[in-house]
């Protein structure tokens, strides 16, 4: 357990935005204001408040059991909010669907690939572009994902089953570009990889933020994810504890001995 220090900022009150924005009166494209999530009787969020600005990197880490996954969830409506509320471009989203969350652009890339592993490279691509229905912009977006990840145009038709766990990784972060995302929400996506792969994974992340993509990463591998993030947020018991510039939180003390190694 860790607590908050002179270098890194606590969590803001409800209903500022500040956080990697800088600017309090920026609006983010993601608010996540207070945020409640119950299993049960189990409080597994406990008044989560984060901000995700437009083309940038947003680290959530945190142990195992902390609540990442959990935050994800809320924010895409796969899990329904006991209290708070998700902002998305300025509205309220608590009680969207999620298919129709996907199709205003925030779309999340599971924890575990979640490929559809009797299916080929090229049916798993075009689910993701489930809501369109033009042609041509589908080869478009179709394209535009195998430019980023060229070992899936080599595996186009190959089903997704065969492919090793980085491409199928690969094949999920393609998939969720397919949505046309306005920020990717990614769950782990180094998870049980090599780490010339690793290195790959956050390459194209860095890739995907270039194109105008923001990104709310959750990862279990800290010290990469703040490498490369813009941001970051310390989540324990779930709570945030910690949050400040990436370079802040790779440099606090705390945060290096308990995530950084």
């Amino acid at each position: 357990m860790i607590g908050n220090t002179a270098e890194v900022s606590p969590a803001p009150p409800l209903g500022q935005t500040g956080g990697p924005l800088g600017n309090p009166t920026t609006e983010p494209l993601l608010n996540v204001r207070d945020l409640h999530v119950h299993y049960g009787k189990i409080h597994a969020l406990q008044g989560v408040s984060l901000t995700v600005g437009k083309d940038q990197i947003v680290c959530l880490i945190g142990a195992n059991g902390a609540g990442k996954t959990t935050t994800l969830r809320a924010i895409s409506g796969i899990l329904a909010a006991s209290g708070g509320e998700v902002v998305y471009q300025g509205e309220v989203i608590n009680a969207v669907a999620p298919f129709d969350i996907v199709g205003r652009g925030l779309v999340q890339v599971p924890e575990g690939r979640r490929i559809f592993s009797r299916m080929t490279v090229a049916e798993n691509l075009r689910i993701g572009a489930f809501r369109q229905k033009d042609k041509q912009w589908i080869a478009d977006m179709e394209a535009r994902s195998l430019d980023m990840f060229p070992v899936l145009k080599q595996r186009f038709k190959q089903v997704a089953g065969t492919l090793s766990g980085g491409e199928q990784q690969m094949l999920a972060m393609a998939r969720g570009m397919m949505s046309n995302p306005k920020v990717l929400l990614l769950d782990e996506p180094s998870m049980g990889l090599a780490p010339l792969l690793v290195e790959k994974i956050f390459d194209t992340v860095v890739e995907i933020r270039k194109q105008g993509v923001a990104v709310l990463l959750v990862e279990q591998n800290a010290f990469l994810a703040l490498q490369i993030g813009d941001y970051g947020y310390v989540l324990e018991t779930g709570k945030i504890v910690l949050e400040g510039s990436s370079q802040a939180l790779l440099e606090n003390a705390q945060v290096k001995e308990a995530y950084l190694g």
